[in-house]
This record gives structure tokens, C-alpha cells and sequence, in this order.
């Protein structure tokens, strides 16, 4: 069994110190004001005191925290009061992924995450080790997973071959009977006495050009650079409005606050709107651009790895037998320039992701894209169905009920303040046919041999590609207003996580016997699909990004 890395110590040790620091300060003045005995006047010795003691289980949490591999787990024991000893067999880990931050790059030091199957949390963390043992580790973890699956699908064909007269378990290449395959022959002696397999070969796949860096941190918006934004306005919010009267006062706006006019107000107003929207559209490049920094996309055995981030830095990998589906996004400015981006959903679990997807190609040339999600997943070129014409009417009266409200709100608030000619904006009644075009001209749908391919949305357009035999459910929904115009949508299900910002695939808006057609259709070629990869088991993904 090894342990961290000797900074570990010194982590823990902080880290718990100054959490248990509060602990007696806390204990202290809730007890001082119920027992008189108790002074608050204690805090300044019961604060040390504190923190000597988380220091001191950090220590002892260090050196009772080991970690080793063997044949067939991976095994980690923590604990200090209550022991707790893992076992993770090679199986069930999905991904071993590598994070480092400034100061961990610069001490030359990595945290390690094992993530199993069944979510996206994380079964066992090494904070610290070095980075040439993170690395070492995680190939290791990586090609005794992919050696598993390798005899687990060898057995199972074996088994299918012998017609179900040779069990899994007397199989002549199974697990037990495979150990000896993990010998020295191709390998390397490690600390623990395990032999290390031979090292994956790495075919690199899609490297993140510096043009194509710039292009994608300035053509798409990160939430996360709002969310800053309003953190920081919450921390000094008098700091910042009295830096947006001053950049508003060269064009009229109020010298200072509760002295001005409603119409220099007014230019405060679209000022500060301004200046929000580009300190937040600022920061979501920068954000963007030190995420993908340097990304890189390859394939070591089953899995396709990735290494990307400027300050904080991570390296991992994305299960190709857990690969539900594929999406190509392109915001409106990215097909304007001709470019598009390819994320991949996979089952339960997306490291540094959103809840499941995962980032193969952050942005390149769409012909590039299509390529590659063609070679990916081996769909044909799709050709797109698109709604009835009788969907586009249903968007336009959805789109002037919108309009229509917003009116209602100009006028409410005219009716409380000096706000005059409310009445103007009707203008957005101007942009309800475009936005229902729109919308209608986005919206596709394919029905292929062996894939199911989803076109949506005008924003972030994304289509997604779903092999028939990922699909779990398909069910078939109707509001009040479809069931008048014989319209339903159609929900394709996969057992990729659904989250905040990836909604589950849908085809919107098809006449019913249609949407009654595609869901037959797609439940037949499931099974066929599933009875395929029983008698192949092939996953079924290439690799090339011509």
C-alpha cells in the first residue's frame, strides 16, 4: 500500500485546522451566555486550541489514508476513528481523471478522482500525490479497465459460440484465469509488487488550434461569467454604482445619485445595462479561454482522453461503451463563421461537465464536425423532416401571446411612473413572425438504419445523433393546442443524465401519425439493433477526424 504525497500532511492539516477552529469559538459564546461561569473572553485560547486539534487528526488522517493496485481492484483505507476500506474493482471505473490547479502545478502535485459506474460522484480521491504518479496511475487504472472488458467480451462470445454450454465462469480466458495475462511480459514492476500492463497506444484525434481557441471563447457565453458578475456587484455594490454614474456622466447621466433627472437616469440605466453585459460578456471569454486552453482529444483503448485548462489543468477520459449519443451545437455567430462544436452524452456520469456532457470538440471547421461525427458513429448524412407548416402558425400565435405580455408589462408600469409612449413597444410585435420562421426552420428530424438524428433549436442549435440502440424509452406527448391541431412531440429517451442546460431530445411539433410511425419504427430497430450488438458486441465507434 503506498500513501500521498508528504504535502498531503500539510493540506489536511490546514484544512482541518481551520475548520475546527470554529468549533470551540462557536461552543464558547453559545455556552458564555448561558452559564456565567464561561466568558467569551475565552475565545482567543479556545480558537488555537481548535485548530491544534484539526491539525493533529489531519496528520493522523494523512497517515492512516493508503492506497494501492492490485490484479483486480484498485483499493483505498481511510479513516481515522471509523475505518472505511475500499475495494473498486477495475469493472466498474469509468474514468480516472487528473486536476491540478497553479499552485498544485507549481509543487509539481495532482489530485487523482476514481469515478465508478452508476453517477457521476466520485468513489475515491487521492489529495495529494505527485504528478508523475497521477499519471502513472491513471494509465495503469486505465488499461487494467480496458484488459477486463477485453476478456469480459471474449468470454461472452466464447459463451455465445459454445451455444450456452460453456458457462462465463468456465471459460477458459475468463477474469480469474486472465490475471496471469497482467504478468511482466510487456510490463514493468511497480512499488507494490504489481506488474503494470503495457502502455496503451495513444492515437490523437483533434488538437484546439490557437485560431480556433480565440474563435470559440469569443463566439459562445458561459453562465458561470453572470454568476461572477453578480457576486462581485453583491461584495461592493456602492463601489460599482458609483463607477456607473461616473462612466454616464460624459453622456448626460446624473453627477450623482438622487440628483439628477428622470431622462439622465434613464441613460444611467442603458449605461450600466452597457457596461454589465460587457464586463460579463469579458469575463465569459476569459473563462472560456482558460478552460480550453490547450485542449487536446485522443483515443487510448476504449476510451477517449482529453487534456485541457491553463490555470487549473485536467486530463481524463470519456467511456466509449458509455457514449449515449452525440450533439453537434452551433450558435447563430458560429454558422455565421462556417464553425461548430461536438459534445458527446454519456450514462450517468461527465467529468467536469454538465451532469453527462462532455466536450470531445469545443469548436472547428463544421465540414471538420460532421466528419468526424460521421466517422464517430457511422450515421449516414441525414436528411432532415421537418414539421407541417401547421407547427410555424402555432409558434406565431405562442410567440404574439409573448409580445402581447410584454406590452401588458409597459403599460402596468407606465401607469406608476413617468414613463410616456408605452405604446412603443408594439415594436416587438415586429420580430414575432422572424422569431416563429425561425424557430420552424430549425427543427428536423431523421429517421436513419441505424440511428435516430434530432435537429433543434435557433440559439443553440443542436443536433444529435442517437443510435437506436442507446434508446431507452420513446414516448409520445400532446398539450391542449396539439391535440386541436393534430400536432405531437416526440421524447427520446437515453440514459445520459438530463440536466439544467441539456434538455432530453425531442421532435417537436409532427402530425400524429407520423410521430406514431417514428416511435414504431424506432422500437422495432431497437430491438434489431440490440439483437446486433448481443451476436457482434462491438462498440462501434471509430476514430477517424479527417
Amino acid at each position: 500500500m503506498n500513501r500521498l504525497h508528504p504535502l498531503s500532511a500539510v493540506t489536511y492539516a490546514l484544512q482541518y485546522g481551520f475548520t475546527w477552529l470554529w468549533v470551540p469559538v462557536v461552543l464558547v459564546l453559545v455556552l458564555g451566555g448561558i452559564f456565567d461561569p464561561i466568558s467569551p473572553a475565552w475565545t482567543p485560547i479556545a480558537a488555537p486550541l481548535g485548530f491544534l486539534a484539526g491539525a493533529v487528526y489531519g496528520i493522523v488522517y494523512y497517515y492512516r489514508f493508503e492506497y494501492g493496485v492490485t490484479p483486480d481492484t484498485f483499493d483505498v483505507s481511510s479513516g481515522v476513528v471509523a475505518r472505511r476500506s475500499r475495494e473498486i474493482p477495475y469493472g466498474r471505473i469509468q474514468n480516472v481523471d487528473v486536476k491540478q490547479g497553479v499552485l498544485q502545478r507549481l509543487l509539481g502535485l495532482a489530485i487523482v478522482s476514481i469515478e465508478t459506474a452508476g453517477g457521476g460522484n466520485t468513489e475515491a480521491s487521492l489529495n495529494f500525490v505527485s504528478e508523475s504518479d497521477a499519471n502513472r496511475l491513471q494509465e495503469q487504472i486505465r488499461r487494467r479497465t480496458a484488459d477486463v472488458k477485453d476478456r469480459r467480451r471474449k468470454r461472452d462470445r466464447e459463451a455465445v459460440a459454445a451455444d450456452g454450454q460453456e458457462s462465463a465462469a468456465d471459460a477458459p480466458n475468463g477474469i480469474e484465469g486472465d490475471n496471469a495475462a497482467l504478468g511482466d511480459e510487456d510490463g514493468t514492476s511497480l512499488e507494490d509488487g504489481v506488474s503494470e500492463p503495457r502502455r496503451p497506444h495513444r492515437q490523437r484525434l483533434f488538437d484546439l488550434e490557437a485560431r480556433e481557441l480565440l474563435l470559440y471563447s469569443f463566439t459562445s457565453f458561459r453562465p458561470a461569467a453572470v454568476a461572477a458578475v453578480l457576486f462581485v456587484f453583491f461584495l461592493a455594490t456602492d463601489r460599482i454604482i458609483d463607477l456607473f454614474v461616473i462612466t454616464a456622466q460624459p453622456l448626460g447621466g446624473p453627477a450623482a445619485l438622487g440628483e439628477g433627472t428622470p431622462t439622465s437616469y434613464g441613460i444611467l440605466t442603458v449605461v450600466s445595462a452597457i457596461n454589465g453585459i460587457l464586463i460579463t460578456y469579458l469575463l465569459s471569454v476569459a473563462y472560456t479561454f482558460g478552460t480550453y486552453y490547450g485542449f487536446q482529444l485522443g483515443r487510448a483503448d476504449d476510451d477517449f482522453v482529453y487534456e485541457r485548462g491553463l490555470l487549473q489543468r485536467y486530463s481524463g477520459s470519456i467511456p466509449v461503451e458509455k457514449v449515449q449519443s452525440v450533439t453537434v451545437t452551433e450558435n447563430p455567430l458560429q454558422r455565421l463563421i462556417g464553425y461548430a462544436g461536438l459534445w458527446v452524452e454519456t450514462a450517468g456520469y461527465g467529468p467536469e461537465s454538465s451532469g453527462g456532457s462532455q466536450s470531445a470538440v469545443p469548436l472547428a471547421k463544421q465540414g471538420r464536425v460532421h466528419q468526424f461525427t460521421e466517422n464517430l458513429t457511422d450515421v449516414e448524412t441525414p436528411t432532415f423532416h421537418s414539421p407541417p407548416t401547421l407547427a410555424r402558425r402555432r409558434y406565431l400565435v405562442r410567440y404574439s401571446l409573448v409580445a402581447t405580455l410584454v406590452v401588458a408589462a409597459v403599460f402596468a408600469l407606465a401607469q406608476v411612473t413617468p414613463l410616456e409612449r408605452w405604446y412603443l413597444a408594439a415594436v416587438v410585435f415586429a420580430a414575432v413572425p422572424p422569431a416563429a420562421h425561425l424557430k420552424y426552420v430549425h427543427l428536423g428530424y431523421f429517421v436513419g438504419d441505424d440511428h435516430l438524428v434530432i435537429r433543434r433549436g435557433f440559439w443553440k442549435r443542436r443536433t444529435t445523433v442517437i443510435p437506436y440502440y442507446r434508446i431507452q424509452t420513446v414516448s409520445t406527448r400532446r398539450s391542449i393546442f396539439q391535440r386541436r391541431l393534430g400536432l405531437a412531440s416526440l421524447v427520446v429517451d437515453t440514459a445520459s443524465s438530463q440536466t439544467f442546460v441539456w434538455a432530453t431530445p425531442t421532435v417537436y411539433d409532427v402530425d400524429l401519425e407520423d410521430a406514431r410511425d417514428v416511435n414504431t419504427t424506432g422500437r422495432k430497430r431497437l430491438q434489431s439493433a440490440l439483437r446486433e450488438r448481443a451476436r457482434d458486441d462491438d462498440l462501434g465507434l471509430s476514430v477517424d477526424f479527417t
